[in-house]
């Protein structure tokens, strides 16, 4: 196999930009991946089970309603606490941050009060404890999650009360974690007794879809667990979180420093990305996960929902705002997502994206891509095609294993998107090489031949010599009636103006039923069927086609009669008669070395253009010999005369096309066919005086075929004085 340098270079440059890209991985192709692992989740979502031992206390709509609008006084959060650790709860986290004092508190309500009023209050309420006391209390009795907020405002310096100890395996995590300079922590005598301070802080991607929750962030030097990492430890009752990064014991880094690669809390050992960011595999959203806050207060839920548990406090209200999109659902509580993260962790797998996968799916790339481009080359771009989809199915079908098996995340459509853009690149130049040839071709025998046949030589070279083949073709002659008093009045350009706007439909017709039109001969038109490109049903096409080509004219007709009536110019319908015949013909590039065309020649071509002409004869517009009939039978036709052509012993019947399938299954033209039938049956017997009666009355009968009946008739009446011995049913045609 020879590759053109210019073939190598047309896909080799697509496929190094598409490594580029590979390499470089702009925020774009972070998207596309991220459609895909989207994707994976949707078709397969993690199951959510009753039995998993989280759940979130939702502060919804209808607590809202019956208890209060938000903020709630810390004192009934207090009574959540104290009803939920009296229950049996393992640990209860706050999807949120205590930073400032209760403004509901009595001690703070009072100040906007005047004097006077605010001393009679402070006495009258001398003894209600302080909310955040009554809260500091609750918590101090139970295990308690606070949350807090690393943040970029604010004064820096302030660090987060972690409760939580760290030990490091290999490189130090710092560096790879998300800096924050300052941080909104909850209020020292709530923090002060709480189990454990869990960061709130999400990271979502550029779509602003959570798809992975930071498990450490940093402010400084101080560490931070998240939310979700801290009710994992304190449920667990576990002082210390070990993060493994790089080059830890077992770790194969080669040296390299490449991030935290795993977090162990407890029991639970959970796989990261670098910035120790855990991809969440999603479960939908549903109702048992929630525990309206407003039924645990009133004592109404079971203490098997909560005993034992993680309790995540949250809220779903829509006015508190606190939304998130997740690759499941476009609007998710943020509390959720918390719940969501425990949930997987305690399930058990892994999202993972490995270090190799990226490498991986470069080399996919490139020897897919390769694949497709040289068996485009070696054999033909469509076997390149059939090679590059099955490569493509391939890489989505081992994309879809590795998650549904194993967790692993694998893009597809990167690899493929190369094996697309190389291919494309490939084709079009294979594309542009066979157009040169062509085009080639075509400068060599453009002013020697017709245009048809320029192409049908730049496709088949090897055609390039005189010649032809035997063929069954259905022919068609297509002559226009009363030329001369159609264009009478018109100048040169008008002429010409008509006769375009004549021919093009007709032309139209011709060609969107597969017929190659052979030569315009002035106002005829001469085609045929089953040449170049094979028919089977050439004549049935051939016989549509001249159906159509009617309904062409009347649309013709119209247009025309609406033209000549802006210009006050009287109007007369064009009118055609249309010659089918069917037979074996000679058929090829005729002509002499300088110039020839792609034609038909033989007996039959003279029968249809025979046809033509005793369309006029007979009154009708489309004439068939029996040879097209007979392989278009199921259509309306009727029998117009037996015929004995010039130099043929065999006669053949004539018949008229009347119209298409529908009307020959119609009971009024099987009345029609009857009476034809019977007309002619009396005409062959001699019975001339009834067979122009009943012509005439058919006349009278169908209006559209006036013309034929009339015409008919005038033939009896005529053959009433021939004598008997010199008539015969066979008409002979004098000329070929």
């Amino acid at each position: 196999m020879r590759l053109r340098a210019s073939y190598v270079a047309a896909f080799s440059l697509p496929l190094v930009a598409m490594l580029a890209l590979g390499v470089l991985a702009p925020g774009e192709l972070a998207g596309v991946r991220n459609f895909s692992f989207d994707a994976y989740q949707r078709i397969k979502p993690r199951v959510w089970s009753p039995e998993t031992p989280v759940r979130i206390v939702d502060i919804d709509d209808e607590s809202l309603r019956r208890l209060g609008q938000w903020p709630w006084p810390r004192s009934r959060l207090a009574q959540v606490v104290k009803q939920a650790s009296d229950e049996g709860a393992a640990t209860i986290a706050f999807d949120m941050a205590f930073s400032e004092p209760d403004r509901l508190s009595p001690e703070y309500f009072t100040r906007d009060l005047d004097a006077a009023t605010r001393a009679r209050v402070e006495q009258a309420m001398s003894g209600v404890e302080s909310y955040d006391a009554q809260f500091a209390r609750e918590i101090s009795r139970a295990t308690v999650v606070l949350g807090a907020i690393m943040t970029h405002s604010g004064a820096p310096g302030a660090s987060a009360p972690v409760k939580a100890g760290f030990a490091y395996a290999g490189d130090d995590p710092t560096r790879w974690l998300a800096d924050f300079p300052a941080v909104a922590a909850p209020l020292p005598v709530l923090a002060r007794d709480a189990a454990g301070v869990g960061m709130l802080n999400w990271l979502p991607g550029h779509d602003q879809i959570v798809r992975e929750a930071p498990l450490l962030i940093r402010s400084g030097a101080t560490i931070a667990p998240s939310l979700a990492l801290e009710a994992l430890r304190t449920a667990q009752g576990a002082s210390t979180i070990i993060v493994r990064s790089s080059n830890a014991s077992g770790q194969t880094a080669f040296g390299a420093a490449t991030g935290v690669n795993a977090v162990k809390v407890g029991d639970v050992v959970l796989a990261t990305g670098p910035h120790a960011e855990r991809r969440i595999y999603f479960s939908h959203s549903e109702p048992g996960r929630f525990i309206s806050a407003w039924k645990l207060l009133a004592g109404e839920v079971p203490r098997a929902e909560i005993e034992g548990r993680i309790l995540l406090v949250g809220s779903s209200a829509a006015g508190v705002l606190d939304q998130r999109a997740t690759p499941l659902d476009s609007v998710a509580p943020g509390v959720e997502i918390h719940a969501q993260l425990i949930e997987h962790a305690l399930a058990g797998g892994d999202l993972v994206r490995p270090d190799w996968a990226a490498p991986a799916e470069l080399v996919a790339a490139v020897a897919l891509a390769l694949i497709a481009c040289l068996a485009a080359s070696a054999a033909t771009p469509f076997v390149g095609a059939l090679i590059g989809f099955a490569a493509i199915d391939l890489m989505f079908f081992l994309a879809w294993r590795a998650f549904s098996a194993h967790g692993v995340l694998i893009d597809p459509i990167y690899p493929s998107a190369t094996v697309v853009v190389t291919y494309l690149a490939g084709v079009v130049e294979l594309f542009r090489h066979e157009r040169s040839q062509k085009s080639q071709v075509k400068n060599a025998f453009g002013r020697f031949v017709s245009p048809a046949v320029v192409e049908r030589l730049a496709n088949s070279p090897e055609r390039l010599t005189l010649g032809g083949e035997s063929r069954a073709l259905t022919l068609m002659f297509c002559d226009m009636r009363d030329y001369t008093g159609l264009v009478e009045g018109l100048d040169a350009a008008e002429t010409i103006s008509f006769m375009n706007d004549y021919l093009t439909p007709l032309t139209d017709v011709i060609l969107a039923h597969g017929g190659t039109v052979d030569k315009y001969m002035g106002d005829a038109i001469m085609a045929f069927w089953n040449a170049p490109l094979d028919d089977p049903e050439h004549a049935r096409n051939a016989c549509l086609t001249a159906l159509a080509m009617r309904d062409a004219l009347a649309a013709f007709n119209a247009s025309r009669a609406r033209h000549d009536e802006t210009r006050h110019r009287r109007h007369r319908d064009a009118r055609f008669g249309v010659g089918l015949n069917t037979g074996l013909c000679s058929v090829g590039n005729l002509g002499s070395i300088r110039r020839f065309d792609y034609s038909a020649i033989g007996d039959p071509v003279n029968v249809a253009s025979r046809l033509e002409g005793l369309t006029k004869f007979y009154g009708v517009d489309i004439l068939a010999s029996e040879e097209t009939q007979s392989a278009a039978a199921d259509l309306a036709w009727l029998e117009v005369d037996c015929v004995r052509v010039k130099g043929r012993e065999t006669p053949t019947q004539l018949f008229a096309l009347i119209g298409d399938a529908d009307m020959a299954a119609s009971d009024a033209f099987a009345a029609l066919a009857a009476r034809q039938r019977d007309l002619l049956y009396v005409y062959r017997s001699r019975g001339f005086a009834v067979a122009a009666e009943r012509a005439e009355k058919l006349a009278q009968d169908h209006e559209e075929l006036a013309a034929f009946y009339r015409s008919f008739a005038a033939r009896a009446r005529e053959a009433a004085d021939i004598p008997e011995a010199e008539w015969s049913p066979v008409r002979t045609l004098d000329s070929k």
